[in-house]
């Protein structure tokens, strides 16, 4: 069973291309499904009927699990079972049938113009480490980037002539402008302060830590979570809130869904669309607060 498994994580990783991410999330799912259907079942999960799989459904919701978390793992089960019947381990997958009943999903939080601003404003370039983050901090507003995409940056993704940076994620790659002080914050951390951080000629890196390697998640989510201090906003602040308020801001300044979408990097539309419900949520919220009927 270990072998299927690894043998799925493979097909995620090579053939499927999958980011680092999704491939952690569902072996993870994966892997706790068949160490719960072993100890509670007895079973392996070439063995596991449709039956098994709602019971151990049930038994994630019974542990207070979101229902978030239930349709992921269903999902992750899911994919997995239909790899097992393409692959010819299985005939039919025992899936099929299963439903979990979805929460209304919560629109992301964004920031105000104001509080992206105070944000912005926090690093302090007197060393190496304020060049770096001020630098970090607006090219991910600017571009909307996700984290691990602004992480995996390399400098010959940087075309400070055309002042553009290239972001790239597992199945596409896009060309984002950077506004002014983001091109001049990135400008100055390449030139005057990257080359004193590099630990080697070598790094391609374009982020990098104090040890002159190239930056964590973890790294620049500690970045983000001190300037947030810094800055007194109370809003919990996680680097895909910079994503989404840079989405935001662009349809409220009028941004057109398409392009929105191209500088997200979404493969499917709808992905994008859901930002005109917060937009259309924050007009709905003014006209009630401001109209004098309403």
């Amino acid at each position: 069973m270990l072998d299927l498994i690894q043998a799925y994580e493979n097909y995620l990783t090579k053939v499927k291309q999958a980011s680092a991410n999704t491939v952690a999330s569902y072996m993870r799912d994966i892997r706790q499904f068949s160490q719960w259907l072993r100890s509670s079942e007895d079973l392996d999960v070439l063995d596991a009927q449709q039956l098994n799989i709602a019971k151990y459904m049930e038994n994630l919701a019974s542990e207070g699990k979101s229902s978030a978390t239930i349709s992921r793992n269903l999902a992750s089960l899911k994919n997995f079972y239909n790899y097992l019947t393409s692959s010819g381990f299985l005939e039919k997958a025992p899936v099929i049938e299963i439903h979990i009943q979805r929460e209304e999903k919560k629109l992301p939080q964004i920031l105000t113009n104001r509080e992206v601003e105070l944000l912005l404003s926090q690093p302090v370039c007197v060393d190496p480490k304020g060049y770096r983050d001020k630098a970090m901090l607006e090219v991910m507003y600017a571009t909307g980037a996700r984290v691990t995409e602004l992480i995996d940056l390399n400098v010959s993704d940087v075309n400070l002539e055309q002042r553009t940076v290239k972001c790239s994620s597992a199945k596409k790659s896009r060309f984002v402008p950077l506004y002014p002080v983001a091109f001049q914050a990135l400008s100055d951390y390449m030139q005057k302060v990257r080359p004193g951080m590099i630990a080697s000629p070598d790094e391609q890196a374009l982020f990098v830590n104090m040890s002159g390697e190239r930056i964590s998640r973890q790294g620049f989510w500690k970045i983000l979570k001190f300037y947030q201090q810094k800055a007194h906003i109370e809003k919990d602040i996680t680097p895909h809130t910079l994503r989404h308020s840079f989405a935001v801001h662009l349809l409220e300044n009028g941004a057109d869904l398409g392009s929105l979408q191209e500088l997200m990097g979404h493969c499917d539309i709808s992905s994008t669309q859901v930002y005109t419900q917060m937009v259309n949520k924050k007009i709905k919220s003014v006209y009630e607060h401001c109209h004098p009927k309403a």
